[in-house]
């Protein structure tokens, strides 16, 4: 079924919602992998990234500015250190920073350098609990509504966000194209939406934006995307190669891997 009205007032919705990002800064991998499966639990905490050094850990958190840094010190902790120094030189807000150890012997340094809190190694289940519910108290983050309200005269059209496969481009239009096979049209152009709707929605073409939740396959030899219960593919385009490349590192991430 097609909606073609001439949809006129478009209500955005924020991209912040209800998620703190987070990056941890360690050499060590394996213990990045088994904080990140500790931390799968919270569903309001998204992973962003790992920096092995204080130089890439400057490069990574300007990049991607997590809520929250965990940061390990055990391993060369001065450089730890003078990597939060640095980061006053940049941001006028520091993130809020975790400190991880093998002992308490540092936990004064980190107090002193503004840290939120730390953690002894291995990391205790309860103590990271804690942190959680502090972190939520320190940050409130208001809990925006996912749902779309188009509307026309006095006509009014509320599309859920999550039911949305994708948007496409149809000259100063855009086409919504839902779950249970509607197409919805609205009299606005794409980039009305990109500027507003949730994080988990990407532009990949200038004629697409998709629903990354429902993408089950990246095709880099065809430039194209496919989604779950739909068989047509959409493209993506060069000029927005790097999105494709976060996309599929975030997902890469949060997959099961196999050995082949």
């Amino acid at each position: 079924m097609q909606y073609g009205l001439n949809w006129t007032y478009y209500l955005g919705i924020s991209k912040l919602g209800m998620d703190y990002s987070y990056a941890i800064i360690d050499s060590d991998a394996t213990f990045s992998l088994q904080l990140q499966m500790q931390l799968q639990e919270y569903e309001d905490l998204y992973y962003t990234g790992c920096a092995g050094d204080a130089s890439e850990a400057v490069n990574l958190i300007l990049k991607v500015l997590p809520d929250l840094i965990i940061v390990n010190l055990s391993n060369a902790p001065s450089e730890m250190f003078g990597m939060i120094a640095q980061l006053h030189q940049y941001l006028d807000k520091i993130p809020l920073l975790i400190g991880v150890a093998k002992t308490k012997a540092l936990a004064y340094d980190a107090l002193k350098s503004g840290f939120f809190d730390y953690w002894l190694l291995p990391a205790n289940e309860f103590e990271v609990r804690k942190t959680i519910f502090k972190l939520r108290k320190q940050l409130p983050k208001e809990k925006l509504p996912t749902t779309l309200c188009l509307k026309t005269y006095n006509d009014y059209h509320y599309l859920d966000t999550n039911e949305i496969l994708y948007l496409k481009a149809d000259n100063n239009s855009t086409d919504f194209y839902m779950r249970n096979g509607e197409k919805i049209s609205a009299y606005k152009t794409l980039k009305t939406f990109e500027n507003a709707l949730p994080k988990n929605f990407v532009r990949v073409h200038q004629s697409y934006i998709l629903n990354t939740r429902y993408i089950s396959k990246i095709n880099y030899g065809k430039s194209t995307c496919s989604l779950r219960n739909m068989e047509d593919q959409l493209p993506f385009s060069r000029s927005y190669r790097d999105k494709i490349d976060e996309l599929k590192a975030l997902l890469s991430k949060n997959a099961i891997k196999t050995l082949n």
